[in-house]
């Protein structure tokens, strides 16, 4: 656990840069309390054996965030969507504070998203598309936790990072043993228009089986994007080894499943757009995943088909047709979803 520690606080000092919050706004004044928020009103018909269709809420969030005299912010956010996590309840899913006296290194505890990869970092208010990947909800789990960060660099800077020690069990999950997981992501950033980076995450868990080994779980990813003459080209890889147990599912702040034995898993997803001068966005997004390699014919893959129309800065309507092929048997999964969304 020391080593743990002093690697984390080592690394941070290598890099000199701008830290941005984990893929949050920042408060936009000195002093007092921002109110800020987003409710996500959707359609849902699911191209089953039996059909259904659905009314209802994807994200109905509202938060607050603000700076301290000196040098320290806060940020809290709840979700409130009906639809989320164990019925009709309310439930924090961002909580913590900023120390940012250094440029070069802020300093972040309490409970946030896990600094892996591009499209879990992306706020759920500016996805491209109405879902996340599948590899992503699934080699990212938990995606939010509680920990300690540092964090630095900005759009403008050659590096950005971000690098964590956190409990490893998910959202507000006390955690049972003395063992932490590290994760990281360091971006490089030669252009204003393009950047290329990686992530990871090493952990270790006490089994529930006290007969049996500590489980293990390691995470690489890589990815990159592309912003130019009205195109964007992005695109992420991630391959995950877990042993003794795995969790399956698990995308924002739902609860993700334990699963008992090893495993190997992968996949990737590349998503282009095109900003039209009518704020209309045509969107394709091709994606696979393999939830065990080590099965033959066991690729699953969906290309999602899109437009997003952009009424002004805060209300955008999204359309997807996801279209989903199994590599063993493929089964009726397709999806047409409608989103409508106000941020304030």
């Amino acid at each position: 656990m020391l080593r743990k520690i002093i690697f984390l606080f080592v690394t941070a000092f290598l890099f000199a840069a701008n830290a941005n919050a984990q893929g949050c706004a920042e408060p936009v004044s000195e002093e007092g309390v921002n109110v800020f928020g987003y409710l996500q009103t959707q359609y849902d018909y699911n191209l089953f054996d039996s059909p259904e269709s659905n009314f209802g809420f994807n994200r109905s969030r509202i938060g607050v965030m603000g700076n301290i005299p000196y040098d320290f912010s806060y940020y809290v956010l709840l979700e409130t969507s009906p639809f989320k996590k164990d019925g009709p309840k309310a439930y924090l899913l961002d909580a913590f504070i900023t120390y940012n006296r250094f440029s070069f290194a802020k300093v972040s505890m309490g409970s946030f998203k896990s600094p892996f990869g591009l499209e879990l970092n992306t706020p759920c208010h500016s996805l491209h598309t109405i879902n996340r990947s599948k590899v992503v909800n699934s080699l990212t789990a938990p995606d939010r936790d509680m920990g300690l960060m540092l964090l630095g660099g900005s759009d403008t800077t050659l590096l950005r990072y971000a690098i964590a020690i956190m409990n490893g069990t998910g959202l507000l999950a006390h955690d049972q043993d003395t063992y932490k997981d590290v994760v990281g992501r360091i971006m490089i950033q030669p252009t204003d228009w393009m950047h290329v980076g990686g992530s990871f995450k090493m952990g270790k868990s006490v089994n529930e089986d006290p007969s049996l080994d500590d489980n293990t779980t390691m995470r690489f990813g890589a990815e990159f994007e592309a912003n130019y003459a009205n195109f964007l080209v992005q695109g992420e890889y991630i391959y995950g080894e877990d042993d003794g147990s795995y969790l399956v599912g698990g995308g924002c702040g739902s609860d993700p499943e334990l699963v008992i034995g090893n495993v190997k898993r992968s996949g990737m997803f590349v998503t282009v757009l095109y900003n039209t001068p009518w704020n209309i966005q045509p969107v394709i997004k091709y994606e696979n995943f393999n939830s065990d390699i080590d099965i033959a014919d066991n690729m699953e893959q969906i290309t999602t088909f899109g437009v997003n129309y952009f009424f002004n800065e805060w209300t955008r309507l999204q359309v997807n047709y996801e279209y989903a092929a199994e590599q063993a048997r493929e089964i009726k999964n397709d999806r047409l979803m409608v989103q409508l969304q106000v941020r304030f």
